[in-house]
């Protein structure tokens, strides 16, 4: 740092230095005075007046005054520049402080910000690693639970697929396109796109299948094979009860019923008691009479001749038919079906008493089981398990 410049002089000190200076100035100007003798009192006038006619000694009178003025107006200058230049170079070095103070400050805080910064990196790379953590997880686990859905939905189609075939349970497979539908549709993904076309394909090839009631048809013949063991048949019916002969109602010419004329016998006497005698005597022989005779028109007469231990085998031979009939019915074999179903109505007609409700009833549900169709070529549903695996086949 330059040291301050010297303050200038007083005003005394300034008066001093220009007498002085006018002092010097002064033995050059009254030289030719001094070589002269000293005049008398009574002639400073004449020299003054000698001196004031000389026109080079006046200007040189002239220029020394005005050259000092102008030194003087000069120094003048010169020394308030020279305070001026201190005061400046003063308030300069005092804002230099100040200013390297400032800066001083200034490169603290630049490196606590830059400190700060180089925190905020850290962390910044930091969340952005777990950021990219995070979503990896996240995909992985969403691959996951896609992965787990798909499979669920696999097996379930595979199942109903399966039964569809063996069993042709329509409903079950369409509760599990359904199903498996309504899975994707909460996925809300496009690429489920192709698996729900899929599915949805397949939807409508089991709706336009022409329905068919096998759980009703199946229960018409359970029902038929709980009632063979309570079935009448043939060979143990009991002949009934002759009913009473009902003689024919007379009328009159209005319309009214003429009562019959009730003779009454004399009872009291031994012949209107031997006559009553005889009477109900006849009655119940003839009675009797009746119920040992019995006149059947039968098609298949060896029915009568059936046996108890015949007519148990009989019962349960109707009962395998019936079961055989029903898995007919649950495989879709139509050739089987028919043949047992006839084959049972044919066996319930010979040997049991179709003149009984029962039997009657029994006969009406077997025929209306036999009225469905039950050979109905069932779709398969490949197109969605297909379309579910090339899915999870890909990268």
């Amino acid at each position: 740092m330059n040291d301050l410049p010297t303050l200038p002089h007083s005003d005394a000190e300034r008066g001093a230095d220009h007498a002085a200076g006018l002092a010097a100035a002064a033995p050059s100007l009254s030289a030719p005075a001094a070589s002269a003798a000293p005049a008398p009192p009574g002639q400073v006038g004449l020299t003054v007046s000698q001196i004031l006619q000389s026109p080079l000694k006046m200007t040189v009178i002239v220029l020394a005054i005005l050259l000092a003025a102008l030194a003087w107006s000069t120094q003048s200058k010169f020394q308030r520049l020279r305070l001026d230049m201190a005061k400046s170079l003063q308030k300069g070095e005092v804002a230099n402080a100040e200013t390297a103070a400032t800066v001083r400050s200034v490169q603290e805080l630049a490196k606590d910000l830059q400190a700060k910064v180089t925190l905020l990196e850290n962390r910044q790379v930091e969340a952005q690693s777990q950021q990219l953590a995070l979503e990896q997880l996240y995909q992985d686990l969403s691959k996951s639970r896609d992965d787990w859905a798909l499979a669920e939905i696999e097996q379930v189609l595979s199942t109903a697929s399966q039964q569809l075939q063996l069993a042709g349970n329509v409903q079950g497979a369409l509760i599990a396109l359904q199903n498996a539908d309504r899975s994707l549709a909460r996925s809300d993904k496009p690429q489920f796109i192709t698996i729900r076309r899929a599915i949805a394909k397949d939807t409508d090839k089991l709706k336009a299948l022409p329905s068919l009631d096998l759980i009703g048809v199946a229960l018409r013949i359970d029902t038929v094979i709980a009632q063979v063991d309570t079935l009448p048949m043939l060979s143990d019916a009991k002949p009934a009860l002759p009913a009473p002969a009902v003689k024919p109602k007379k009328f009159d010419k209005q319309g009214k019923e003429i009562a019959p004329a009730v003779a009454a016998a004399p009872t009291d006497t031994y012949f209107g008691r031997a006559q009553a005698t005889w009477q109900a005597w006849t009655h119940e022989m003839w009675t009797e009479m009746r119920q040992l005779i019995r006149v059947r028109k039968v098609d298949h007469p060896e029915a009568l001749m059936v046996s108890p231990e015949q007519a148990y085998f009989l019962r349960e031979n109707l009962k395998l038919r019936l079961l055989n009939a029903r898995l007919a019915l649950m495989s879709r074999n139509e050739a089987a079906f028919r043949t047992d179903m006839a084959a049972a109505q044919d066996a319930l007609t010979r040997y049991f008493d179709m003149r009984a409700a029962a039997p009657q009833s029994a006969q009406a549900m077997l025929r209306q089981a036999e009225a469905n169709n039950v050979a109905i070529d069932m779709p398969s549903l490949a197109d969605s398990l297909n379309a579910v695996r090339n899915y999870k086949s890909k990268p």
